[in-house]
């Protein structure tokens, strides 16, 4: 028989008392995106852009609490901020595999197709 090491042991999930934000907090951040053009929702999948790091740390951080599981991120170009500065661009991805969750009902409600950063018209 096999003993369990330290090693072998799957990470553990972090508590209610370790996580920096309560569900209800969670969903307004979220809500707020939606509304702001930030978080659009594809199929099972929403998916955030902004040109702030941070901001993708605490979409990461709402969607574990809520239960859905983050993909990743990836740059996807730099855009033009005023005249002579350009940022990265950063768009995350994650998964609420969760049936009738309200966040989805409230993107379908408030919500759009295109993010604010998307240059088609």
């Amino acid at each position: 028989m096999k003993s369990l090491l330290s090693d072998d042991a799957p990470p553990a999930l972090p508590t209610l008392a370790e996580a920096k934000m309560l569900p209800p907090e969670a969903q307004k951040k979220m809500q707020c995106w939606i509304r702001s053009r930030h978080l659009i929702c594809s199929g099972n999948f929403f998916i955030f852009e902004t040109v702030d790091y941070s901001a993708v740390e605490r979409f990461s951080d709402c969607v574990t609490i809520l239960g859905g599981t983050f993909i990743g991120v990836e740059p996807v170009s730099k855009i033009w901020m005023g005249d002579h500065r350009q940022v990265l661009l950063y768009r995350a991805k994650a998964s609420l595999n969760l049936p009738c969750h309200t966040l989805k009902q409230y993107w379908i409600k408030y919500g759009g197709f295109r993010t604010r950063f998307d240059t088609q018209p």
